[in-house]
């Protein structure tokens, strides 16, 4: 008999000792609870054995098959130990979300069930364990917010996602900067295709919900996205990520001019005040306007929003001329979903993007950003100046 078959028989015996030494105690707990149950709780009640009934139970030593219960005729004792139509433990379930929040797909987490307790756990089943969070996202989804934040980061990304067929839809997602100067991400919504009028139902669910005061949006160049955010408030500024400008604009420059180009240009959002980085486009624009009049023209368009983070606190100002902060999470999200070709429902999109959220909120909620907490001051300033009063 090879080495490799005796390990695997000796493993087995091990296991199913481990399995008869867990139910024969479970067995003597739950005879000790019923009988506690009726002559120290309850001695008033008239009631009698009845026998048992058997189970299964799936436990982190494996399945235990029936699993002898004791009963009375009137069906009042209930053990503590799991609850009446519960199956498996607290710790299964709990391990689940956890293999789906780390990306697992719903089919490895039935194959990883399968193999540690010999039971069968399709993906459907998997999904259904994880059906416990729709009422905790609904919850999150409603919860009353901050009145104030500084920043509010906004940023899509596209999951492919199987309704009829599978097809690419948006995940919108806005994080904000606390009065505190925490990072929270304050929401998110699945579906469709990134569009401007979406990103304004979400911000009016945001300000329904008590957010009602903004400093500052920072988000790239989506078509309506700064008509819309003005819309729902109004007294906020806006500001358009640098980065993705420049990386628009670079892919217009011919390679022999890219060098000189991004130094250039750089001197203008690397500039120390709004007048010094006027006078730096101005001396791009001399230099360039001639060779690429489209992409000067491009910058002078938008270069109102380009540069409104010189208008606030110069500490935080490498923090919100871009929208890296987002882009952080947004990855997180991805690299979440990475092992799935696609994912099956909206509502499977959902549990990752809030378990993702949960997380984050979590450790964020934890510590101040350096520099947002250094400018508090400031920025309170800014706040009572633009909406005429302190926070309540």
């Amino acid at each position: 008999m090879s080495t490799s078959i005796t390990e695997n028989i000796f493993s087995n015996q091990i296991e199913s000792m481990v399995r008869n030494f867990v139910k024969e105690n479970l067995e003597v707990i739950l005879k000790e609870e019923f009988k506690n149950y009726f002559e120290v709780e309850h001695p008033e009640l008239k009631n009698s054995k009845n026998g048992y009934y058997e189970r299964g139970l799936d436990t982190r030593y494996g399945r235990i098959e029936d699993l002898s219960i004791p009963r009375d005729r009137e069906g009042h004792f209930q053990t503590n130990l799991f609850d009446p139509y519960q199956r498996r433990e607290r710790w299964l379930g709990e391990s689940i979300i956890t293999m789906y929040h780390k990306g697992f797909s719903t089919r490895e987490i039935g194959t990883f069930i399968e193999r540690i307790l010999g039971d069968t756990y399709s993906a459907t089943t998997v999904s259904n364990i994880t059906d416990v969070l729709v009422e905790e996202i609904e919850d999150w989804q409603q919860r009353p917010l901050e009145k104030r934040y500084s920043v509010l980061y906004l940023d899509g990304t596209y999951l492919k996602v199987r309704r009829q067929d599978v097809d690419s839809e948006v995940v919108y997602v806005i994080v904000g900067i606390t009065d505190e100067g925490n990072k929270e991400i304050v929401g998110f919504c699945v579906g469709g295709k990134e569009s401007a009028l979406g990103w304004k139902e979400i911000l009016t669910n945001l300000r329904n919900r008590g957010l009602e005061e903004v400093l500052l949006g920072v988000f790239d160049g989506l078509s309506g996205l700064e008509k819309a955010f003005k819309e729902v408030y109004p007294r906020a500024d806006v500001q358009r990520c640098v980065v993705h400008k420049v990386r628009n604009v670079l892919s217009s420059i011919r390679q022999r001019d890219k060098e000189t180009f991004t130094k250039d240009l750089k001197k203008v959002y690397k500039a120390s005040s709004k007048e010094q980085a006027l006078h730096y486009f101005s001396e791009l624009k001399g230099s360039w306007n001639k060779v690429y009049p489209k992409v000067i023209s491009s910058w002078e368009e938008d270069l109102s929003v380009l540069l409104t983070f010189l208008d606030y606190p110069k500490i935080i100002q490498p923090q919100i001329y871009t929208t890296n902060t987002i882009e952080r999470t947004i990855k997180e999200v991805k690299k979440r979903t990475k092992s799935m070709n696609s994912l099956p429902s909206e509502k499977a999109v959902e549990k990752i993007v809030y378990l993702v959220s949960k997380d984050y909120n979590e450790r964020w909620s934890k510590r101040s950003i350096t520099e947002f907490a250094s400018a508090r001051n400031e920025l309170k300033s800014m706040f009572e100046s633009r909406y005429g009063s302190t926070i309540e």
